[in-house]
């Protein structure tokens, strides 16, 4: 595929002059290792120094064809010339000035464009909170919940990923790792298991009776499709069961569409694919191009409880992501929106013809709009696939226990999108084909791919 961006120069995406990763990405990857945080995962040594849509080039000048998006944040693809205007402009009036100690014109003009995209419970206007990322918008969720019902007790799901901080990690579920030699966590804290209508017998039967009173538990928190879980998508009557679970106790229902927002799923928001209201609404990610921004949308009844110094953050609503979220939020509602419905469309039938050419080795595709996992028989199978199309320049992450996302921007065109649906089957073919797919997990390793990314900061 030839690409017309001015950053392939009229080169073919992908367009790889070095094999993967080449001399200068080797170099900078020991160079990394020596100054920063062993902690930081590291899915393969892709060492990119530009973007441009769906182009990443990387250190050494190969140009490759992103279907991961920063981890589903860079929704209207990388630099979109009205993102990169809008931040330019805004950088040079102000670039910062804390929202939570005076009046910035506009914290509260992106705080009414999210709450008009916004479906909340309750016939009121919403009103909105805005942070730096995922993770700082559901430790504020689980602050309002407590605050506002009196009650002690948070529930979250099996599988379920929300971010990194005390509270979030207390509500994570999806990887055991995650709690090692951090306990112990946040109190009160307890997981149901997900996605299935019978599941919510659980509530029932051994929440309410065996554990803590209906009338104790303030808020459940949910992601309506899993992210960092495996992209798992719940059985239709899942979250309008839920919803009325919530209601029959006075529990707050909470959705985290950090991941799954923002456009994603072919609608603004997954909830809104099953007709749910959540009395809160969580995004980050995609909702401001890259920028580092979150909001918390909630019924203005449960905001209007707490005062003045009960939250705030000195950078939440910087004024320069603030400015990309308002274009970000136009372009959406202006086509991205009905873009990865579209695309989503063309995806699925291709990728289910890989179960089909691959039995007992592709075990589930599943998703909505461009937000799409493709299940393997095993996690060492995930990882070679993974690894496997990077060497084909293609980008794409693993997630839950033996998935790939398939999460490209927004932005993805039909050829785009054809050319990376080949080049992705061509890397299951060869990790499905290989008499050992330890050996593709084997060359990952000696090139510093290590696996278990992360969907949510």
């Amino acid at each position: 595929m030839t690409s017309s961006s001015r950053l392939a120069h009229g080169r073919p995406v992908p367009d790889l002059v070095t094999e993967l990763p080449g001399p200068r990405a080797r170099a900078h990857v020991e160079y990394d290792h020596d100054w920063t945080s062993p902690s930081l995962p590291r899915a393969y040594p892709l060492v990119p120094v530009r973007g441009e849509g769906l182009t990443i080039e990387d250190i050494d000048g190969n140009l490759l064809l992103d279907f991961a998006a920063g981890i589903a944040v860079n929704s209207t693809g990388h630099s979109h010339p009205l993102v990169v205007e809008a931040i330019e402009r805004q950088a040079r009036e102000l670039q910062h000035y804390s929202a939570s100690d005076f009046y910035l014109p506009i914290y509260p003009q992106v705080c009414q464009a999210i709450a008009e995209i916004t479906p909340i419970a309750g016939g009121d206007r919403p009103r909105v909170y805005l942070g730096n990322s995922g993770t700082e918008v559901v430790e504020a969720a689980l602050k309002l919940a407590r605050h506002a019902t009196g009650r002690p007790y948070i529930v979250g799901f099996l599988g379920g990923f929300h971010g990194r901080t005390y509270g979030s990690v207390s509500l994570t579920a999806s990887k055991a790792k995650y709690h090692a030699g951090f306990g112990p966590l946040l109190p009160g804290v307890f997981h149901a298991p997900f996605g299935r209508v019978e599941d919510l017998r659980w509530f029932d039967e051994v929440l309410f009776r065996h554990l803590v009173p209906a009338n104790e538990v303030a808020a459940i928190v949910v992601e309506p499709i899993q992210g960092e879980g495996g992209y798992v998508v719940p059985e239709p009557g899942f979250l309008p069961g839920l919803r009325d679970l919530c209601d029959r106790h006075g529990i707050l229902l909470v959705a985290d569409e950090v991941q799954s927002g923002a456009g994603r799923t072919g609608t603004m928001w997954a909830c809104e694919q099953w007709h749910v209201r959540p009395d809160i609404l969580l995004t980050a990610k995609g909702i401001g191009s890259g920028l580092p921004i979150g909001a918390m949308v909630a019924r203005r009844d449960l905001l209007e409880q707490w005062g003045p110094g009960a939250h705030g953050s000195t950078y939440g609503g910087n004024p320069i992501a603030c400015a990309a979220t308002l274009v970000t939020i136009d372009l959406l509602r202006d086509g991205l929106v009905a873009n990865a419905r579209t695309r989503g469309a063309q995806a699925m039938p291709v990728l289910r013809q890989l179960a089909t050419r691959h039995p007992g080795i592709v075990i589930d595709v599943r998703g909505r709009g461009l937000m799409i996992g493709v299940e393997f028989d095993t996690p060492e199978r995930a990882e070679a696939v993974q690894w496997a199309a990077f060497r084909r320049g293609l980008l794409v992450l693993e997630c839950g226990r033996s998935a790939v996302r398939i999460s490209p921007p927004l932005v993805v065109t039909e050829e785009e999108l054809a050319t990376g649906l080949r080049l992705f089957g061509q890397a299951v073919d060869e990790a499905a084909g290989a008499k050992d797919e330890s050996r593709l997990e084997g060359e990952a390793a000696q090139a510093g791919a290590f696996g278990e990314v992360e969907a949510a900061i």
